[in-house]
C-alpha cells in the first residue's frame, strides 16, 4: 500500500508516516524507483502496535526503544494492551456512574455522600506522564510509576482519597494568602505526598506548580475542587519552593 493509501485506511495524516519513517519508528520495506513509499502487512502490524502504545500514552522516542528491543515480544505486548485498555474502560465506566449520581443529586432525587462525589477518580495513572517525562526525566516518572505500580488496590484507592483531601484542603483556603501558614501547611502536605509517589526536587514541584496553569488539562481538572485553585496552587507552590 502506498502512503496516502495507509493514511487514509487508518485514519492519520500522510505528514504523520512521514515523520515516523524520518526518525526511524516505522520504515515502509519498499521504496520504488519513483521514491514512492510501499507499506507491507508486517508494516500495518507494527503501525497498529505504535498507535497501541500512543493511545496508551507513549511518547515516540520510547515506542521506538521498546520495539527496537530484542526482548520484544509483540503477542505479550497486545496481551498486556488489552488488560490496560480493559482497566482504562473500568475507570470510565466508574467515572460515568459517578457523573450520572451526581447530576440526580443536583437535581435533590438522591444524597451522596463525599466518598461517592469521588469514585472513578484515579490518580494513580497519570495522563500528563509525557509532559513529566520531558521537564523532569525519566528517572523521576520512573521511580514514581514503580511506587504507584507497587501498591496493592486499596493503596492505591487510598492514595486517591488522600490527593483529593489535600486539594478539598488548599481549595477551602484559597481564598486567602497563598503565603498564609494553613496555605504554607496544606501545600506542604502536597509536596510530601508527591515525594512518597517519585522523587520532586523543590524546582521540580515550583515547575509543577507552574504547569497547573500552562496547560489547561490540569488547570481544568483542578479546577474542579474549587474555581482558580490551579493558580492559587501554582503561586503556593512556588512560595514553598523559594521559603524552603
Amino acid at each position: 500500500m502506498r502512503v496516502k493509501e495507509v493514511a487514509d485506511l487508518v485514519g492519520i495524516s500522510v505528514r504523520t508516516l512521514h515523520h515516523y519513517d524520518e526518525i526511524g519508528l516505522l520504515t515502509p520495506d519498499e521504496i520504488t524507483d519513483s521514491g514512492y513509499r510501499l507499506y507491507s502487512d508486517a508494516n500495518l502490524g507494527m503501525l497498529q502496535q505504535i498507535l497501541f502504545f500512543r493511545e496508551l500514552g507513549l511518547p515516540l522516542r520510547r515506542i521506538k526503544e521498546l520495539i527496537n528491543d530484542p526482548s520484544f515480544d509483540r503477542q505479550e505486548t497486545l496481551e498486556l494492551h488489552r488488560k490496560m485498555l480493559l482497566e482504562k474502560r473500568g475507570r470510565l465506566d466508574k467515572m460515568i456512574e459517578t457523573i450520572d449520581k451526581t447530576i440526580r443529586h443536583t437535581k435533590g432525587e438522591i444524597e451522596m455522600s463525599n466518598k461517592e462525589k469521588f469514585e472513578g477518580f484515579d490518580f494513580s495513572h497519570n495522563p500528563y506522564e509525557q509532559e513529566a517525562r520531558e521537564r523532569w526525566g525519566d528517572q523521576a516518572v520512573d521511580k514514581s510509576n514503580a511506587k504507584l505500580g507497587s501498591m496493592s488496590k486499596e493503596e492505591q484507592a487510598a492514595m486517591s482519597q488522600e490527593i483529593g483531601a489535600i486539594y478539598q484542603k488548599i481549595a477551602a483556603v484559597r481564598n486567602g494568602s497563598p503565603e498564609s501558614e494553613e496555605a504554607q501547611a496544606a501545600i506542604g502536605e502536597w509536596y510530601t505526598l508527591l515525594n512518597r509517589m517519585g522523587v520532586y526536587s523543590l524546582e521540580a514541584f515550583k515547575g509543577l506548580g507552574q504547569l497547573y496553569v500552562d496547560d489547561e488539562r490540569f488547570t481544568k481538572n483542578i479546577d474542579k475542587y474549587g474555581d482558580g485553585l490551579a493558580k492559587y496552587m501554582r503561586d503556593a507552590m512556588a512560595v514553598y519552593a523559594d521559603k524552603n
